[in-house]
């Protein structure tokens, strides 16, 4: 029967015990409970309530001000017997004990039980069969459900009547409360990994839902002999697989949507003895200056329905996304499931990598475009993750700023960075893949003086480096960073490889690699007893 103008839209599938089995999750709701709605059921719960608009070309405009990034320092792990001697405390993992997160929880769980309505996707983290978790994502936002729904995978029909190995509890709209739970703002992301649960308040930035699940797998996945990863991950025609490194705004999602190349997936994978998997089912792309001539595939996702535009200004006469406007943040993002990318690779499984991309955006302008890396090197560069931070990633980034973040995924990394670095070199000598280093930062001098790479450019030289034309060029060390350059890459004009030479004054530019050196090995200092002679020997050269 045809659903009429005011008809009650009703679950999409029968209830499971305790109205799909909230009751084991300590939730007795007074509302509807929605459970796994198609994308267009979705669209009109989350347009019946007002959580945003269509866009022109039929995708659904969110805005989630004032948190549109993650807010990393309002992020706390339960510190019990469990975590105690396995999560690397400290800044980044900030402990809070047990009695505060079931004070979190309950209360959240009180303010869901309250709401006119509640959503649930079941859903699953991880493409590999053995490897991958359950999720379950309970939230009054209809529009954050279809995000979840199109960031993980869609599991099988018999998945659904199992148990989910991981909650996430989303309450955007609870504020907490500092006193009673502990946390440093009305923000909180708070884990347990002996409780299973995830409870996320206090924000409305669907970002937080995604890192989450993945912070969860970074915990689980080295104790099953797993090595995850901050990376994009894509295969060329022979089956060769690349991995690309980095922050979010470096290139990962960019870079590896590659149309000659069949992508994996865009930001988290696992490295297991089968090869490389993806943890999710879609993209969560930055918008800001995309474009239909620079990233067409990309650009055609977000031309659709089904797609979620997160912070994205809508021309109001039109409804025409305008992806230039940052007037609401630099951080404009677009969700869609993977298959909305043409040639993507459906399994979201692939072998083991040849090519490994580390993607930095240098704020200083001072490494090069492209550099190939030693084993020990790789190591080095992994550790300190070195990049920029770019405007808007993070709450209250307004501008670039130099950063090392650990194995390129410090914030979502529980474990010692030695349990991952360790995880990586093994496995780069045991297949024997090649490391490069690409700067999509800025050239001519740093941010403020300089610009940004080309992207055309970088795109060629990586197009160069996955398809082994550089394999055999002659490379030069650079004097700084001791790393090797190629002299010449096809297309790409020969200047653009030597930083110096793009500065207008290369007095000023030796001030500034000086500066950056100094800042790697002050930076490296507490890693030096954690790894072997060689890498620690492996970064600048001082003079």
């Amino acid at each position: 029967m045809a659903l009429k103008t005011g008809d009650r839209l009703s679950p999409s599938l029968p209830e499971v015990g305790g109205r799909h089995g909230l009751a084991k999750q300590g939730l007795d709701p007074v509302g509807e409970v929605y459970r796994n709605l198609s994308a267009a059921a979705l669209y009109e719960h989350a347009l019946a309530r007002g959580e945003g608009c269509l866009s022109a070309g039929g995708a659904f405009a969110a805005v989630t001000a004032p948190h549109t990034g993650r807010s990393p320092d309002d992020k706390f792990t339960v510190r019990d017997e469990n975590t105690e001697s396995t999560v690397d405390w400290g800044k980044v993992n900030v402990a809070t004990d047990t009695a505060k997160f079931r004070a979190l929880r309950d209360d959240v769980i009180a303010h869901l039980d309250k709401q006119k309505g509640l959503f649930l996707r079941d859903a699953r983290a991880g493409a590999d069969d053995v490897y991958g978790i359950s999720v379950r994502v309970i939230t009054p936002s209809a529009w954050q459900s279809l995000f979840a729904y199109n960031m993980f995978l869609r599991p099988h029909p018999q998945e659904l009547a199992r148990e989910p190995d991981f909650v996430v509890l989303h309450a955007p709209e609870f504020q907490a409360d500092p006193v009673k739970h502990g946390t440093r703002s009305e923000t909180a992301i708070m884990l347990s990994f002996t409780d299973n649960t995830v409870v996320i308040c206090g924000t409305r930035y669907a970002g937080e839902i995604k890192k989450s699940v993945f912070t969860v797998l970074n915990y689980i996945l080295p104790g099953q002999g797993v090595f995850p990863m901050h990376c994009s991950a894509n295969v060329g025609r022979d089956g060769d697989v690349a991995l690309f490194f980095g922050l979010s705004g470096t290139g990962k999602t960019t870079l590896s949507a590659e149309k000659e190349r069949g992508l994996i997936g865009d930001d988290e994978h696992g490295w297991s003895d089968h090869g490389i998997f993806n943890f999710e089912g879609g993209c969560y792309a930055k918008t800001i200056n995309l474009s239909p001539e620079g990233e067409p595939e990309i650009f055609a996702a977000t031309q659709r329905f089904g797609t979620i535009l997160e912070n994205v200004v809508l021309r109001d006469d039109t409804r025409d996304t305008d992806f230039v406007d940052a007037s609401i943040t630099e951080n404009t993002r677009a969700s869609y499931p993977i298959h909305f990318i043409p040639n993507a690779v459906l399994s979201g499984v692939g072998g083991h990598p040849r090519e490994v991309v580390f993607l930095t955006a240098d704020a200083f302008g001072v490494l090069p475009p492209i550099a190939r890396l030693t084993p020990e090197q790789a190591m080095y560069h992994f550790l300190s993750g070195y990049t920029a931070k770019l405007a808007g990633t993070e709450r209250g980034v307004t501008e670039p700023k130099a950063t090392f973040s650990t194995c390129f995924g410090a914030p979502f990394l529980p474990r010692h960075p030695s349990v991952y670095a360790e995880m990586l070199g093994e496995r780069l000598r045991k297949h024997q893949a090649q490391v490069w280093l690409i700067n999509t930062g800025w050239t001519g001098g740093p941010f403020g003086e300089g610009t940004r790479m080309k992207l055309g450019h970088t795109r060629l030289m990586v197009r160069h480096a996955l398809s082994g034309t550089l394999d055999d060029v002659e490379m030069v060390l650079d004097p700084v960073f001791d790393i090797e350059v190629p002299v010449a890459v096809p297309d790409v004009p020969s200047e653009v490889l030597r930083p110096r030479n793009t500065w207008k004054d290369p007095a000023a530019y030796d001030a500034c690699a000086a500066q950056l050196a100094r800042m790697f090995e002050e930076n490296f200092d507490k890693y030096r007893a954690h790894v072997p002679r060689g890498v620690a020997a492996a970064g600048p050269k001082l003079g």
